[in-house]
């Protein structure tokens, strides 16, 4: 555990310079797909043993740290899971975030299918946007990789349920495998070409231990950008901040804009100022980490505001991961923490 007893206050910077800017927020580790790269049903089955609700961070809890995390730089928060839209009452916590000054960003990473039913109201309450998790786009292969029975079309619903609402510009995130669905790299990106969603391309990741990842199932981003170049011409777009993940891309005859995120082939640890708070918790400094730093026992045992700001500064301050650089020199070995619990 990093001694924290001397934390700075304000904007910490980690031992590599890195500020603390992001924030992905776990609200629960249920979700209602088993893709194979997340949570693979073999180990995630009926009987699979989920967090009771106790334990998990109340929304006064959630919103309590998340303001906390704001006045330590954090200006984009996004709500994730599991599939964040299990979480009951999931509008209140935007409302209460949204209402945080500081906070210039909230936004929710979703495979869609209940989207239809509460797109509108997480927009009321104060939503800027959400994420897509799509795959595929016919549905076998969507099937096959989510493992579920529900249908391609519910999330196509979802997308078009968050666009009427508001949410925009929505993007879509697809995992790319190769002999998976690496041939529906074309198809996916004309589907946000036709429907204005910005399409990210992402390197298959080694994130947990339980996903099976093999290198050479990794289709390369420098691939991606080729393939799709070959068949609507690319510029590239600089990025409005230095910390984005994904590299951006232009079509020139207006058809909107494509990414590509390499955490692979071309690591970013060097910009990355992201931390991640599990549904019950836990600080993580790092999508690869093995294990999170408690928050939940001090919030709980009474810590005051000074406290809890004095524990996250310390512990992003002692912070020097970079796992996706070493994973290219000397490989990742040993637990690291699921996606599925921390919302990747």
């Amino acid at each position: 555990m990093p001694d924290v007893s001397s934390a700075p206050t304000q904007e910490p910077t980690d031992r590599l310079g890195r500020p603390l800017t992001d924030l992905r927020v776990s609200v629960t580790d249920r979700c209602n797909l088993r893709c194979t790269y997340c949570m693979p049903a073999e180990l995630f089955g009926p009987d699979h043993a989920f967090l009771p609700r106790s334990e998990l961070l109340s929304f006064e809890e959630l919103t309590r740290l998340v303001r906390l995390a704001v006045g330590l730089g954090v200006r984009k928060v996004r709500l994730t899971g599991g599939e964040p839209l299990l979480r009951r009452d999931l509008a209140d916590l935007v409302a209460s975030l949204a209402a945080l000054d500081g906070l210039d960003d909230l936004a929710l990473t979703t495979n869609g299918l209940l989207l239809p039913t509460h797109a509108t109201g997480l927009a009321e309450a104060g939503l800027t946007r959400v994420t897509v998790s799509l795959d595929a786009l016919d549905e076998e292969t969507f099937r096959a990789i989510g493992d579920t029975t529900a249908s391609l079309a519910g999330v196509l619903a979802g997308i078009e349920a968050a666009q009427a609402a508001g949410l925009t510009p929505v993007k879509i995130n697809t995992v790319l495998q190769r002999g998976v669905n690496d041939d529906q790299l074309e198809d996916l990106a004309d589907f946000g070409r036709r429907t204005g969603t910005t399409v990210r391309f992402i390197e298959f990741m080694d994130v947990g231990t339980s996903n099976g990842w093999r290198r050479e199932q990794v289709v390369p981003a420098a691939e991606v950008v080729e393939r799709l170049a070959a068949r609507w011409p690319l510029e590239p777009v600089t990025g409005d901040r230095p910390e984005e993940v994904a590299d951006r891309y232009r079509y020139l005859d207006g058809g909107g804009e494509v990414g590509v995120i390499a955490s692979v082939t071309r690591p970013f640890c060097r910009t990355c100022s992201r931390a991640r708070l599990s549904a019950v918790g836990e600080l993580f400094t790092c999508l690869f980490a093995a294990g999170g730093h408690d928050l939940r026992a001090p919030l709980r045992a009474g810590a005051d505001d000074a406290e809890l700001t004095e524990r996250l500064a310390g512990l992003w301050g002692a912070r020097a991961d970079r796992a996706s650089e070493q994973r290219a020199t000397t490989g990742l070995t040993g637990e690291r923490v699921e996606m599925s619990y921390i919302g990747g």
